[in-house]
């Protein structure tokens, strides 16, 4: 094969005479031996996965048969023997409860006193048998012979005595040719249905190794959850009692578990822990042991219940957590209405699948976790609720402001939405003139007891931001802060102290919770307290107190992003199961457009609400604009050089609480941040008007932070 090589560019040689080259056509290859071919099938065939779930297949019936046969003789061994109650006894002894191993020990004792008089009495029973055979005998055929003489007499034919007797002889000698024919096939099919039925015994009880097992079942998904399963996983969590103890009970440690009782998506099982071994040891091991139980670690939950030295498992059916649950009752129910003294607010589910409904009488509330985690939607869900009962009063402050709490306008007879200073100022002076409204009705109620008040909630979202406030009054004190002179904390305190005895109610909700943005304090005034997920276990005491964490409630473990709406409750106002000092709940989502649905159902209620809608004090101001504007033409200016400017400005608005942190999440929040110049940090002009265009774009506007 060959081809002309063709220049496209002018070749500046002298023409020559044209080389033809010839590439020979490759070498064949040489042919695979027959035995490589073979070899190469025959590895094919043996490793296929249709070879090897047939192999796996057989193996695992043909061992059924076996596991079947010991399960069986295991049986008859207890059934005729002491076994069982020997075992008992050194489970007894093991777990150190010295009373039930005694039980046992006695148990055992009457068992043998009884099979001693059952073996007793078989050395008379053969005389006592052919005694009784012999009576029998003679019985029957007598009966017969005079049945026989009754119908001779009937008949009048002498022949009719022996007639009962002979069908009987007939009867006999049929039942003899039955047995001839049906023998022959019995002895051939019985060994066959003897193995069918080990095999029945075997299959049903899973009984071969692991690595013969179906592959879901090997997998673990959808695994029944089993006594032997549970035990297996505890034995290794890696605790050496707890091993030890398991090794040398008798009965593998199924003695341990209490009976493993259905509870809603998933199964709870009591496990009473042998002597040595603390309930806080198999806490600290929960991703472990849910990994033995093939789950997820957020599939297990492992609580304290009252008696001692017991953990209470609740294994979740794999994946059932990360179903949705339905709508809430609020939204698909129009005809719901509210009391706040005898009803209950359909919160959520909880992990047995049943509903969560929460008390609000007389309850201070604080809800807490990580940002965009749901909180705000489970505060407001639970004050759309209690909306519905038209004598409860609200004052609402959402620090967020971005639009959460807007449908409570013409319910709400104070709103504040916003994340400045002012807004946070507006707030505590809400918290004060709440203060003194509970003052006043203290007062009221001393001169006459019997007076009734209507509810007044006064509800602060994002309260971190009014902890965390910089900013210092006229009078010197500070509206942030956890010292007896801040104004927030203090207003607080007044409201946890006394408020509920003439129904003024606190409801915090708030993020990231630390002793600075939610003071110790506070935190325990709260009559209901409710965690998201956390960052730590530190921040779990915080949300739900020490008890309940060191309990076994876990908002820590919860997992963010995934478990949005999932609380971890400590309260009376809800129904704890016996013995565990949180619930956790599924919270129902209730979106803006529903949520404003229910709102207007609340509204139609009441006789008309005049909202007062809390701003900015003086004149707003474009806080992003008036930064443009002092920039002027530079192309760049220090931060500190914008601050001075901005002051200069309207020194109001930009007094000292405003910093270089201040400016600086500004303009974070528009998307652009100060960048380093020189070493000193510095304002780009273009970044600013990038920032104002991308802002008029969307549609928003920005008043003084």
């Amino acid at each position: 094969m060959s081809e002309n090589v063709v220049h496209l560019h002018k070749d500046s040689t002298p023409a020559g005479p044209t080389v033809l080259a010839v590439v020979p056509d490759p070498a064949p290859p040489a042919p695979v031996p027959l035995w490589v071919r073979s070899g190469r099938a025959v590895k094919t065939a043996i490793t296929h996965d249709r070879t090897k779930t047939t192999a796996r297949a057989v193996a695992r019936h043909s061992l059924y048969v076996v596991g079947g046969a010991r399960i069986v003789g295991r049986r008859a061994w207890d059934g005729k023997t002491a076994a069982r109650y020997e075992r008992f006894m050194r489970t007894a002894e093991a777990s150190g409860n010295m009373e039930a191993a005694a039980e046992w020990e006695e148990r055992g004792q009457r068992y043998r006193d009884a099979r001693h008089r059952r073996r007793m009495d078989l050395l008379h029973s053969p005389l006592d048998a052919a005694k009784g055979l012999a009576v029998g005998t003679g019985t029957g055929i007598g009966a017969l012979v005079a049945l026989g003489i009754v119908m001779a007499i009937a008949t009048k034919d002498v022949t009719d005595v022996v007639t009962p007797l002979m069908a009987v002889v007939e009867f006999i000698n049929l039942l003899i040719w039955i047995v001839q024919v049906v023998w022959d096939p019995a002895v051939s099919l019985g060994p066959f249905l003897a193995l069918l039925a080990l095999w029945a015994v075997g299959s049903k009880q899973q009984a071969a190794p692991q690595w013969a097992l179906a592959a879901t079942v090997r997998s673990g998904e959808g695994e029944p959850i089993t006594p032997s399963i549970v035990v297996k996983a505890l034995r290794n969590l890696g605790i050496a009692p707890l091993r030890t103890a398991i090794k040398e009970m008798g009965d593998a440690g199924a003695s341990m578990l209490g009976p493993i009782r259905i509870a809603g998506c998933g199964v709870e099982v009591d496990v009473t822990l042998p002597s040595g071994v603390a309930t806080d040891e198999v806490q600290k091991r929960r991703k472990k042991l849910a990994e033995n139980l093939t789950r997820h670690e957020h599939e297990v939950f492992i609580t304290i219940p009252e008696a001692a030295r017991t953990v209470r498992l609740w294994i979740a059916d794999s994946g059932a957590l990360d179903e949705p649950i339905g709508p809430s009752p609020l939204v698909t129910d129009e005809t719901m209405t509210a009391n706040y003294k005898t009803g209950k607010a359909p919160w959520g589910q909880d992990l047995r699948g049943d509903a969560a409904a929460i008390s609000l009488y007389q309850r201070h509330l604080l809800i807490t976790g990580l940002s965009n985690q749901g909180k705000t939607a489970a505060l407001r869900a639970l004050a759309l609720w209690l909306a519905l009962d038209k004598s409860v009063q609200f004052w609402i402050a959402d620090l967020k402001g971005i639009g959460d709490w807007a449908m409570f306008e013409g319910i709400a007879q104070v709103l504040i939405e916003g994340p400045s200073d002012d807004h946070v100022i507006r707030a505590t002076e809400m918290v004060e003139d709440a203060v003194e409204e509970m003052n006043r009705r203290i007062e009221a109620r001393r001169k006459d007891p019997s007076v009734v008040f209507e509810p007044l909630i006064v509800v602060v979202d994002e309260a971190q931001l009014a902890f965390m406030c910089p900013v210092v009054g006229d009078d010197k004190r500070p509206y942030g802060g956890s010292k007896a002179t801040s104004r927030y904390f203090m207003g607080v305190r007044k409201v946890h102290n006394q408020g509920r005895a003439v129904d003024v109610l606190m409801w915090q909700g708030t993020q990231d919770p630390t002793d600075q943005n939610l003071p110790k304090l506070v935190r325990e005034g709260a009559h209901t307290r409710a965690s998201l997920v956390v960052g730590t276990e530190s921040q779990a005491a915080m949300a739900l107190g020490d008890k309940a964490v060191n309990a076994g409630a876990a908002p820590h473990l919860l997992r963010q992003g995934l478990d949005k709406g999932t609380l971890v409750v400590a309260s009376d106002g809800i129904t704890i199961p016996a013995g565990q000092p949180s619930i956790t709940v599924r919270t129902h989502f209730i979106d803006d457009e529903p949520a404003a649905e229910v709102a207007d159902r609340a509204k139609a209620l009441r006789d008309g609400v005049t909202t007062l809608r809390v701003v900015d004090r003086g004149e707003e101001r474009d806080t992003l604009a008036d930064i443009a504007a002092v920039l002027g033409d530079a192309p760049r200016l220090r931060t500190n050089e914008i601050l001075k400017r901005l002051h200069a400005l309207d020194s109001k608005a930009y007094g000292d609480q405003w910093t270089n942190d201040r400016l600086k999440s500004l303009l974070e929040k528009h998307g652009e941040e100060p960048k380093k110049s020189h070493g000193v940090m510095v304002v780009h002009r273009d970044h600013v008007l990038r920032a104002l265009a991308n802002r008029d774009e969307n549609g928003s506007a920005s008043t003084t932070e």
